[in-house]
């Protein structure tokens, strides 16, 4: 029976189920009762012998539980998943307006309350990354309720990112449901089309969370000579030229990204041209502009992650530190420096004093102007602050 299936932990380390934090980690298990299985659901049990909640086990990972719900009577099973994701749905009507874009993350994990579950939408298309055991464990019935609740015509799957090896878990992708199509997909955001590959894209196919940042860059770029570094599919160089930026240079490291970025250019009547589009690695490109005496009005810096774990924290710092103080190199007096981080590791405090080191050591004054982040539909729960990982600084510098 389920109620067998128990996590006793130990004593002292109830305090932040207590506060509502979904994870549990393996150092706070005194032990465990009951044959239990990855992705099984388990009764979280205090030291004193109180039920705290019941939790997804994942006997692989650090994290060695995630919360489903901290109400002992609760039933995880099919109706907790439709009540879960037609509440996320429909948070997102709300969040984010139909006329603004067809594309938008419809489930954030743990900030939904669905630990381990990424729903994004490209128009009729859903994407589905399973990323904990809990997850994994229901991903049929979380299909078909997703499926059923959006009136989707297909859905892809996009499991293929290291966290699931952090679960005891293989990477899978490919077609889950309803008719998927072979080639890209066509989204609109904010009245700009664009071209989206989802099996083989970064992330799940678009970097939908710096949607209300590019439209910030499209007010900002009107008249400007814009450098968007990282381009990937051509998001902020878009923009830019939509915002009648007067020239913009694109340059990512992938030739893949580099031809996804000039078809979305053409699709929206903007420049394709080689001399638009450089393909190469940024850091030795930026240096290479440096040494050209090249100027820009405003450089957009939208990096990889950097800094995955914790651990990598320290080298992911320096990355940062030298690819802001190259573009602040390159920046005309007055100039604008929209500077971003993804990775979780990285706060927003600790991104700071990186970005200010940066002005240190190119000898420019700089200010922030404005301070960005994910988008709504991103949302950040209050007793999940590990939540936040977009952080972005629009920087004048003098």
């Amino acid at each position: 029976m389920e109620n067998t299936r128990q996590v006793i932990l130990k004593p002292g380390r109830e305090k932040s189920v207590l506060l509502h934090h979904p994870w549990i980690f393996s150092g706070a298990v005194a032990t465990t009762s009951g044959d239990i299985a990855g992705g099984d659901t388990v009764r979280i049990i205090s030291s004193r012998k109180e039920v705290l909640g019941l939790a997804a086990y994942s006997p692989a990972s650090a994290i060695r539980a995630r919360l489903w719900s901290w109400n002992e009577e609760e039933q995880i099973d099919r109706s907790f998943f439709v009540k879960r994701l037609q509440a996320a749905i429909e948070r997102r009507k709300v969040s984010v307006p139909a006329d603004e874009t067809d594309a938008c993350r419809l489930v954030y994990a743990e900030s939904d309350g669905l630990p381990g579950l990424i729903i994004d939408r490209y128009g009729k298309y859903l994407v589905f990354q399973f990323l904990a055991a809990g997850a994994e464990a229901w991903r049929s019935d979380i299909v078909e309720i997703a499926m059923e609740i959006t009136g989707c015509a297909g859905a892809y799957e996009r499991s293929d990112v290291e966290v699931r090896q952090l679960e005891g878990l293989l990477p899978r992708t490919g077609v889950l449901a309803g008719d998927f199509p072979e080639g890209l997909v066509k989204i609109i955001e904010n009245g700009l089309p664009f071209m989206v590959d989802i099996r083989q894209g970064q992330k799940t196919g678009f970097y939908i969370d710096q949607r209300r940042n590019r439209q910030r860059i499209r007010e900002l770029a009107g008249g400007r000579e814009v450098l968007n570094c990282f381009c990937y599919s051509g998001g902020f160089s878009i923009y830019a030229w939509a915002g009648r930026a007067a020239n913009v240079l694109s340059i990512d490291s992938s030739g893949e990204a580099i031809a996804l970025g000039k078809l979305n250019a053409r699709l929206n009547n903007f420049n394709d041209s080689d001399d638009k589009w450089l393909e190469g690695d940024v850091f030795s490109l930026l240096r290479a502009l440096r040494d050209q005496a090249r100027t820009f009005d405003m450089v957009i810096l939208d990096p990889p992650k950097f800094a995955p774990t914790a651990a990598q924290v320290e080298r992911a710092a320096r990355g940062y530190k030298d690819i802001n103080l190259l573009a602040m190199k390159l920046l005309k007096p007055g100039g604008l420096l929209a500077t971003f981080s993804c990775s979780g590791g990285i706060s927003l405090e600790l991104f700071h004093k990186i970005v200010a080191g940066s002005a240190l050591d190119a000898g420019v004054d700089a200010r922030v102007i404005e301070i960005l982040t994910q988008g709504p539909d991103h949302p950040v729960a209050l007793n999940f602050p590990e939540g936040a990982y977009l952080k972005g600084l629009i920087c004048q510098i003098n």
